[in-house]
């Protein structure tokens, strides 16, 4: 009796000490995908766009494309400033540091949805499959949302 009441006892501690996973992360290997997102379209846009953090907790890797079928042409881009304005440009790719974080949001690095095929309504979801040079294809849902 004694010893199923110490083997529960560590059970309930065990499980106590657990941290839940939010339902938008993502684990594959190495890296975690949070914080996934799109901005909803208005009915007449060509583009959209997605955003997401990366934390890696091994060597460095690289987000080097993604692929989703509510664009024809997916790319990965970023925000430069060029002659006093911001324009946004195409990567090859995105690098994801060794035990560190990289997040793509609005003004920096992210997913950039050309030709969109529908708008992205607000309340729907994105099916993003990530490629990285080491870590291969992780798939993402980003719930879209409204802008703001």
């Amino acid at each position: 009796m004694h010893r199923r009441t110490v083997l529960l006892g560590l059970s309930a501690l065990a499980m106590s000490s657990v941290t839940p996973v939010q339902a938008d992360d993502v684990t594959s290997g190495n890296l975690m995908i949070n914080n996934a997102f799109a901005r909803s379209s208005p009915m007449m846009a060509h583009a959209g766009a997605g955003f997401l953090s990366i934390a890696n907790h091994g060597a460095a890797d690289r987000l080097v494309a993604f692929k989703t079928d509510v664009c024809e042409k997916p790319e990965l881009h970023t925000h430069i400033e060029e002659n006093g304005m911001m324009a946004m440009r195409k990567v090859d790719a995105i690098d994801v540091p060794e035990h560190g974080t990289v997040d793509l949001k609005p003004g920096s690095f992210h997913l950039m949805f050309i030709g969109l095929k529908a708008p992205l309504q607000e309340g729907s979801t994105v099916a993003v499959t990530l490629v990285f040079e080491k870590a291969g294809e992780v798939l993402v849902t980003l719930p879209v949302k409204a802008p703001g």
